[in-house]
């Protein structure tokens, strides 16, 4: 599992390096945000959930979409909206209420 981050959307907030578990963003010389070593992301997302120009993809499995496409977060107030790019280009889109995320 590993991200991607587009250098061209990053704005250098910092946002989702102070939120890694694994702490492996880091600041480039740029002030832009580098994944240091990315065999090592956990996949947790939390990079995800705090990038607010969209800038941090996030790979997926064969099982979550098939080869090649791509995870990103787009949050409007207390939803997010998970939208998953697939190879073909087609977006599939979950929507969740993020103050109900966790309820069974």
């Amino acid at each position: 599992m590993s991200i991607r981050i587009d250098h061209q959307k990053c704005t250098g907030c910092g946002k989702c390096r102070e939120v890694c578990p694994g702490n492996l963003l880091q600041a480039a010389d740029s002030g832009q945000t580098e994944i240091t070593n990315p065999k090592d992301c956990w996949g947790c997302t939390s990079c995800l959930k705090e990038c607010k120009c969209k800038a941090i993809q996030y790979y997926l499995g064969a099982d979550m979409g098939g080869r090649g496409s791509l995870l990103c977060i787009r949050q409007e107030g207390n939803v997010l909206h998970w939208v998953v790019v697939l190879p073909d280009g087609q977006e599939k889109i979950i929507t969740v209420d993020k103050n109900q995320a966790n309820a069974y």
